[in-house]
């Protein structure tokens, strides 16, 4: 059994926010890779990547996404940098995977200073840029779709996801 789909994107693209309104509407389980990983580490995100660091976090983060993707159920969210292993985006294979493309303008809006994400904690902006263009290559390696959120509610991403889906 597979997820009915799996988001991907960087931090700000709407991952979260529309994977929750997503699965509500098609009547099925959200599950995000993060928290996951925060209940797996009994810590937040920004405490192992202090205490433990991203090699650590990476480590668990491709646990956690192997375990989603074998459980198999409603609407899946990967954290943005789970593409970066290549067993992870190996294992995308065969999935619906959509990638919600977001451009640095609304990214920014949607991030903020970073707050929670240890990697932009130092020159959001700027940190924000890099990984947007690091990881859209993998992003779009993986992706079966590309929907775009820049400028638009979670309520239109999610009537776009839900029309791409089987019925």
């Amino acid at each position: 059994m597979a997820p009915v789909v799996v988001l991907v994107g960087v931090p700000g693209c709407g991952k979260t926010t529309v994977g929750r309104a997503l699965a509500a509407t098609l009547g099925v389980e959200f599950r995000d890779t993060d928290l996951d990983i925060e209940q797996m580490a009994g810590k937040p995100i920004p405490e192992i990547f202090i205490d433990e660091g991203e090699e650590h976090f990476r480590t668990l983060e491709r646990a956690a996404v192997a375990a989603a993707l074998a459980a198999g159920t409603g609407v899946l969210a990967l954290g943005g940098g789970a593409v970066l292993a290549e067993e992870t985006r190996a294992a995308l294979i065969g999935h619906r995977v959509v990638h919600l493309s977001v451009e640095l303008p609304d990214a920014v809006k949607r991030v903020g200073l970073g707050a929670g994400r240890p990697l932009l904690a130092i020159n959001p902006r700027a940190t924000l840029k890099h990984l947007m263009d690091q990881r859209r290559p993998l992003y779009a390696e993986v992706a079966t779709e590309t929907v775009v959120t820049d400028g638009r509610a979670p309520a239109e991403v999610v009537v776009e996801i839900a029309a791409l889906l089987p019925r």
